[in-house]
């Protein structure tokens, strides 16, 4: 069985046990996920989670320069969520992980924006932030960019993907609305 397979089988097993629990509890799967499953203890993540900690106001990002871009969808399920990118950051050569280049929020029914992860982004590289590779996206990409490094760092939202995973299958942008 390949890695990719054996993920995809854990993540329906994951599924499975998350629909039972709501058939039990009433409540959706949805929310049986997001409070059943605590943030990551992955030292990076707790590291990032304390440097950003800040940014759980999205107002915060907003007054630091930080703004929207719409929300980032997977086409094999989950979501990256919305990106408040500050441009300025972009120009940072070595990551600093105070700068995140983009704070990532999941739009809520009720039009809170929870915090869910941080994303580096490096235009020099091999990048890295505390022994951990950022990975390579090459050019064309269908964010317009040159090639660049990047890495998400999943510190408020577990990831059954990962810690560093680019999409999170637990994050939707099911509520996310354009302004």
């Amino acid at each position: 069985m390949t890695s990719k397979a054996f993920c995809m089988a854990v993540t329906k097993v994951i599924i499975a046990f998350f629909s039972f629990l709501a058939l039990l509890t009433g409540q959706s799967p949805e929310v049986i996920a997001k409070t059943s499953m605590k943030p990551s203890d992955n030292s990076l993540a707790v590291a990032v989670r304390e440097a950003n900690a800040r940014f759980k106001d999205v107002s915060a990002a907003v007054a630091e320069g930080y703004a929207p871009i719409p929300c980032t969808s997977g086409v094999d399920g989950g979501a990256m969520g919305v990106h408040y990118v500050n441009a300025k950051y972009l120009d940072d050569e070595t990551p600093d992980i105070r700068r995140p280049q983009a704070v990532m929020y999941e739009p809520s029914p009720n039009g809170k924006m929870d915090l869910v992860a941080v994303e580096y982004i490096a235009f020099k590289g091999p990048a890295s932030l505390k022994g951990q590779l950022f990975s390579f996206t090459g050019a064309p990409n269908r964010y317009g960019l040159k090639p660049f490094y990047e890495l998400h760092v999943w510190a408020w939202r577990p990831n059954p993907k990962g810690v560093f995973a680019d999409m999170n299958p637990s994050v939707t942008c099911e509520h996310a609305h354009m302004q």
